[in-house]
């Protein structure tokens, strides 16, 4: 259903869920366009992002960050055109990136507002990978906490998306050996054809602690961790002493009720820690890194005109498609970005 500039669609959160979500989650709902109060603008969503920290805000437990409401559209940034502007540095037409939610239009306060410059402007929609969030977390992690040096070995699960595929073209710039590890043949065969790693493992195949162990023998110096579960527990015993884990998420456990059987691996984990001198740290790219954007953006941006970062998107049509995408993607079904087209990026 195309975007009507007459009323605003809006994906609400309708229930929340008890393990994965389902589609009776959310409700779509059509309401009248919003308007733009002085120092706002009203956006027309063009390219929305889905991520998984989504699931997340679904839930009403403790985070770090407040849940979605009951009845309110659900959080995610996206791509969007400027209809009306409150404020003198943007005008109709201009290219931005803003948290806007599931919906069609949003009023947005300027300050909370980027424009798309440089080569987002050439692809737009990449302000919401590569030269967006997805790409400024796999930049920050890698490099400020993983601290990769030249001849190590990398090691990065969800080898295709958004992030781990940036943490091994960045790892592979700075010199390292990249072992991915991603789910089915075809994702492991564009890892290595695609994304330049030197190996890439099917987690899927029940051989990955066997087949790790023969990639990395000289053992594991940095784990970009965005999984968890058994891609952790295979990673674990091959770490080196002095091993670097940026933890940015664990999808593995975003749709779990109940802790997983064997969740005493903890004293095993401390002690693998302690022993071998391992730094694990976890970080929000947004609370911990903002700061950090113009260093991020300058040097990706150079990257990706030097023609030296590859991506990948997988793009849905339709707000209408989102929830089911949504749960696509905590099921690893995406390949790629994944990115809902919601409108027409020639209006």
């Amino acid at each position: 259903m195309p975007q009507n500039t007459s009323h605003n669609r809006r994906q609400l959160l309708a229930s929340r869920p008890h393990g994965a979500p389902t589609t009776e989650n959310f409700r779509l709902e059509t309401t009248a366009l919003p308007k733009a109060s002085d120092g706002q603008l009203l956006l027309r969503t063009v390219y929305l992002s889905l991520d998984p920290y989504m699931r997340g805000r679904m839930s009403d437990a403790p985070s770090y960050s407040a849940p979605v409401e009951l009845g309110e559209v659900m959080t995610g940034g996206a791509v969007s055109k400027v209809v009306e502007s409150q404020h003198a540095d943007f005008k109709p037409g201009d290219w931005v990136v803003a948290s806007t939610g599931w919906q069609d239009y949003s009023a947005v306060d300027a300050r909370n507002v980027q424009k798309l410059q440089g080569e987002a402007l050439k692809h737009p929609s990449l302000g919401l990978g590569v030269l967006g969030m997805p790409g400024f977390t796999a930049f920050m992690g890698l490099l400020d906490i993983g601290q990769p040096k030249a001849g190590e070995t990398v090691v990065v699960a969800a080898a295709t998306g958004p992030v781990g595929s940036l943490v091994g073209q960045i790892a592979k710039i700075k010199g390292c050996k990249v072992i991915g590890i991603a789910g089915g043949p075809d994702k492991c065969r564009y890892a290595v054809e695609h994304f330049g790693f030197d190996r890439c493992l099917d987690h899927h195949n029940g051989l990955l602690a066997e087949q790790l162990k023969h990639a990395c023998p000289d053992g594991i110096d940095v784990y970009f961790e965005n999984v968890g579960g058994a891609v952790f527990d295979a990673v674990l015993p091959l770490l080196n002493t002095k091993a670097r884990i940026p933890v940015c998420g664990l999808i593995s456990r975003y749709n779990a009720t109940s802790l997983p059987q064997g969740e005493d691996r903890l004293p095993l984990l401390a002690a693998t820690l302690l022993r071998k001198r391992i730094r694990m740290q976890g970080f929000i790219i947004s609370l911990d890194y903002a700061h950090r954007y113009s260093e991020f953006a300058q040097q990706m941006g150079e990257w990706f005109a030097a023609d030296k970062i590859k991506f990948r998107e997988d793009i849905v049509d339709g707000l209408e498609n989102a929830p089911q995408a949504f749960i696509g993607l905590l099921e690893g079904k995406n390949f790629g970005k994944l990115v809902v087209r919601v409108g027409n990026d020639q209006d």
